[in-house]
């Protein structure tokens, strides 16, 4: 993934300048990437941008969902079928 330099920062930095850096991103709608022992530690995001990327995660998980029913669907059949009553007789 490339980052652009000018949005990462220091954790350190960070705390010194959390309001004005949570205002930069909200009106920028620009990530910042946050550097601890210069590794990637987190990242801070506009709530819009992690709303969409929170619906893209669910349609992965829904098209998920959905290629595993296709799967059991494919070894269905249908002659197996115990009928609702037989069991309730048991």
């Amino acid at each position: 993934m490339m980052v652009d330099t000018a949005q990462i920062m220091p954790i350190t930095q960070l705390q010194k300048t959390l309001t004005q850096t949570v205002r930069k991103v909200s009106e920028d709608k620009q990530p910042v990437f946050i550097m601890k022992n210069n590794t990637m530690e987190a990242v801070i995001m506009s709530f819009d941008r992690y709303e969409k990327l929170a619906e893209l995660e669910e349609l992965e998980e829904q098209k998920e969902i959905y290629s595993m029913v296709q799967e059991r669907m494919s070894h269905y059949d249908a002659s197996k079928n115990v009928s609702w009553s037989s069991l309730r007789k048991k």
